[in-house]
């Protein structure tokens, strides 16, 4: 199914950040990490008074995979950013439930020119 392929990425990513490195990932993968650049600065450029790297490693890897998603596979950004929710709530949403609210809205602005 689609959710556990993204959460295999997401958590590819987050461990790649964490530098934990693989002699193998998939095609998704690299290509994703090709053009982890331009996914940081349009990340970068929609965050006030904030900066990526406060990010926690696992929002950044779901942020990073829902962009790459929509902007580089054309998946619907309705589908992605209600994915990145679901998948938020579920490994990094403390009792408050602010990360999946602040990841919305972020994917939200990133996302509208879409």
């Amino acid at each position: 199914d689609f959710r556990q392929i993204r959460i295999d990425n997401i958590n590819t990513l987050y461990q790649i950040d964490m530098g934990v490195f693989f002699d193998q990932t998939n095609e998704l993968i690299t290509d994703l990490l090709e053009k982890l650049p331009i996914i940081d600065e349009m990340i970068s450029s929609n965050l006030t008074n904030y900066t990526i790297n406060r990010l926690s490693y696992y929002d950044r890897a779901i942020i990073r995979h829902s962009i790459y998603e929509v902007k580089y596979l054309n998946t619907p950004k309705a589908i992605i950013i209600n994915e990145a929710i679901e998948i938020t709530k579920i490994y990094t949403d403390l009792d408050d439930e602010k990360q999946h609210k602040f990841t919305n809205k972020l994917l939200d602005n990133i996302l509208k020119d879409f």
